[in-house]
């Protein structure tokens, strides 16, 4: 067996946060748009995501059966919100102006349809779900 120590927490590379440009629609000094703040997060903190994503339905046909549904456009959105650091989404500033409530909401009132969808592939890159398994092994070969 190796040295364990490699994988102890202080040891461990932290992720960087990351700036995006969600929107060519917000400008800030120089008539430039304002790059946002991206955070990747844990497994722990994205499996109470995808839990708070599902629910329990009725198998049709089945009584008294059930299984679990995911609402994939849910979890999608409550992971765009928490992986946001700037800007805060949960500014009540920000929310009354565009009449929402909801760190989600929010970002879905503030991007256009377009936007939305690659703010949604970006914040999934960060936290590393476009990576391939033969990818990672590949990288893990160099």
């Amino acid at each position: 067996m190796g040295d364990l120590s490699c994988f102890l927490s202080q040891n461990a590379v932290k992720a960087e946060h990351e700036k995006f440009v969600a929107s060519k629609r917000f400008l800030g000094p120089g008539k430039k748009p304002v790059e946002w703040e991206i955070k990747a997060i844990t497994s722990k903190e994205d499996e109470s995501l995808r839990k708070e994503s599902t629910k329990r339905v009725q198998v049709t046909g089945k009584k008294g059966q059930y299984t679990q549904e995911t609402d994939y456009n849910l979890y999608l959105g409550k992971l765009a919100a928490e992986c946001t650091v700037y800007p805060n989404l949960n500014d009540k500033g920000l929310q009354d102006s565009y009449h929402v409530m909801g760190a989600d909401g929010l970002l879905k009132a503030m991007l256009t349809a377009g936007e939305y969808a690659g703010y949604l592939e970006r914040i999934q890159q960060v936290n590393g779900f476009d990576i391939t398994l033969e990818e990672q092994v590949e990288e893990a070969k160099n």
